[in-house]
């Protein structure tokens, strides 16, 4: 799926290492964790906006949750959301942040999640994990975000993306078009993909899409 470099075959596939080792090394200075800008993402805020029925009462999994922002951004919506992160420093720093939270913040890893999580959630919101993954994991990780999802269930997935053919250095490794096709193969089809290009408030091209889940 794609050219360019990417991590296969190799001891530690989620460089779990490397994330905590990002956040050691920022000794609780947010403006050294490169993904940490302590607000929600744009297209993550603006999606929530935009949505006529609103979020009220789903249950929704913020995946790859950091430092909270995304997680505090669905949670004042009214959802009720469970929000994870591998990283068990970064659990403990969100928390830290959003003492008086209604998030259920957990350590956790996308491949190794809790029985009681299969099919509990109406919404999985996915922000810029797939792209932390090398090529190989892509299926499995789309499969597990299916595993998630209660009957009709859908996932928000945004994404930095980039042409078919289009050489990558990583990580992170963009996602192509074809991300969308493996998203078929896994159960989860697209009802919304936008593929938006780089402005001032979204640096670089990226994909907002979302996948309705399809027990086949």
């Amino acid at each position: 799926m794609h050219k360019g470099n990417e991590e296969s075959s190799v001891p530690d596939p989620l460089r779990r290492a490397w994330f905590e080792t990002v956040y050691d090394a920022a000794g609780g200075d947010p403006a050294k964790v490169p993904w940490a800008n302590l607000l929600p993402h744009p297209l993550t805020r603006t999606w929530i906006e935009g949505q006529a029925r609103g979020i009220d009462g789903l249950r929704v999994l913020d995946i790859g949750c950091g430092l909270g922002d995304n997680a505090e951004c669905l949670a004042a919506a009214r959802a009720k959301v469970t929000a994870f992160d591998l990283v068990p420093k970064a659990i403990a720093w969100a928390r830290q942040r959003f003492p008086d939270s209604p998030v259920d913040y957990q350590a956790g890893d996308l491949f190794a999640l809790p029985a009681s999580w299969l099919h509990a959630f109406d919404l999985v919101h996915e922000c810029y994990t797939l792209q932390a993954l090398s090529v190989s994991l892509l299926p499995k990780a789309l499969a597990q975000l299916a595993s998630l999802l209660a009957p009709g269930g859908k996932v928000l997935l945004i994404a930095r993306a980039r042409g078919e053919d289009e050489e990558i250095e990583g990580p992170p490794w963009p996602l192509p078009p074809s991300i969308f096709e493996e998203a078929k193969r896994q159960g989860l089809f697209p009802l919304m993909v936008e593929d938006i290009m780089a402005t001032a408030e979204v640096g670089r091209r990226h994909w907002r899409a979302l996948l309705q889940y399809q027990d086949r």
